[in-house]
């Protein structure tokens, strides 16, 4: 039979392109959107309404999976939303939505289906975080924590969850062509913020950044990679090399010198 993948956030971005490449690989695939209805385009999958920080949206979204399918194998966890700005200037209820989004959201996805699993005796939940997880970013700070502390969950989350035959594995990508930037939540450049001119060159690399990203489709690959792995890797990163490189260097450098270079990067100093 073939697997039953549930992806949130699937109506756009990476979440579209992991949905068309299962897909095509004659996976039964359902994403996820608050707003199916709006949707122009017509997926290769099926779109169920869900938001993840609304509960009920989401036990009604796998309640229907499992009752067309009878059974629920693989969950990616890729809804999130970005969130720009110097921290002192974020506003706080902004903070608290990207965690409730980037955060609490998959755990309440994935409280949601492993009954389910559990049930199966079987499961596999691949959660999408951030190469921007693995290091706090200036002005990207906000984000960078909600990504990390996925990270961190998920890794305490698959060792009690082994048990059961459950599997969970991290995807940390880097920056892809998506339209992420779109729906970003950017602090105002504010006139005569101390932030102003250094947070404004910082946003305009960011969006330069993404514009040049990658193709989503490597994040689809990797993601099919996992779901065919018999014993998947804790931690995936996929983007480009020096990005991905980043992560090692401020694994070996010291903390001050990894620093200077995202200050230099950054043109922060």
């Amino acid at each position: 039979m073939s697997k039953v993948i549930l992806i949130t956030g699937g109506s756009s971005g990476i979440g579209k392109a992991i949905g068309c490449y299962l897909s095509e690989k004659q996976y039964t695939v359902y994403g996820t959107s608050r707003n199916p209805s709006k949707l122009a385009e017509t997926l290769p999958f099926t779109l169920l309404p869900m938001d993840v920080t609304i509960p009920e949206t989401i036990d009604n979204a796998i309640a229907t999976i499992i009752s067309s399918e009878g059974k629920l194998d693989v969950l990616i966890n890729n809804a999130g939303i970005g969130i720009t700005g110097p921290v002192e200037e974020t506003p706080t209820e902004e903070i608290r939505q990207a965690f409730e989004t980037n955060f609490y959201g998959p755990i309440n996805v994935m409280k949601a289906v492993l009954p389910h699993m559990r049930r199966q005796k079987g499961g596999l939940i691949v959660n999408i975080t951030s190469i921007a997880g693995y290091m706090g970013l200036p002005y990207r700070g906000i984000y960078s924590a909600t990504k990390a502390a996925l990270e961190i969950t998920t890794e305490a989350f698959r060792m009690e969850t082994k048990q059961f035959g459950i599997q969970m594995a991290n995807i940390a990508p880097g920056d892809f062509a998506t339209n992420i930037a779109a729906g970003r939540y950017h602090a105002p450049v504010l006139e005569g913020s101390p932030y102003k001119e250094a947070y404004g060159n910082t946003l305009e690399m960011m969006n330069a950044h993404v514009d040049a990203g990658e193709n989503p489709v490597q994040m689809a690959k990797v993601v099919h990679e996992i779901i065919t792995s018999n014993s998947p890797k804790i931690h995936y990163k996929v983007g480009a090399r020096m990005q991905k490189f980043s992560i090692v260097l401020k694994r070996i450098l010291p903390d001050k010198m990894y620093e200077n270079i995202l200050l230099k990067h950054y043109k922060l100093k």
